[in-house]
């Protein structure tokens, strides 16, 4: 009962829709593994054109845009919730929770999201 609180508790966090185009690469491949659809303090909705593994854990790099005069890259460590085929042929959407980020980073998340008109 606690964990599906906890997962309601982090559901009900913040989320801006990305209304820019940003790839979240895996860190260790340097390959992209999807476009960012929202973000969140503890998680992100990502649009790929693969299903992920179930529960897989990534290590992703993304951009963020208006923390200053150039986008500020983030590192995150994140672990797959659920995935669905999306509406749109070839793409499937996956709700990721963030498992690991460091104070810094998660420093330049909070800014952004507490930014007017990013989403």
């Amino acid at each position: 009962m606690g964990e599906n609180i906890t997962s309601i508790d982090q559901r009900r966090a913040l989320r801006k829709r990305a209304n820019f185009t940003a790839v979240v690469t895996d860190v260790i491949s340097g390959q992209p593994i999807g476009h960012l659809g929202n973000l969140s303090s503890n998680g992100m909705l990502l649009i790929s054109a693969h299903p992920p593994r179930s529960e897989a854990i990534y290590q992703v790099r993304l951009a963020l845009p208006g923390l200053g005069s150039s986008p500020q890259t983030i590192e995150v460590g994140i672990q797959e919730q659920w995935h669905e085929a999306a509406a749109s042929p070839g793409q499937v959407w996956a709700g990721y929770r963030i498992v690991a980020i460091a104070d810094a980073d998660a420093a330049m998340l909070d800014a952004w999201l507490e930014q007017p008109g990013q989403g």
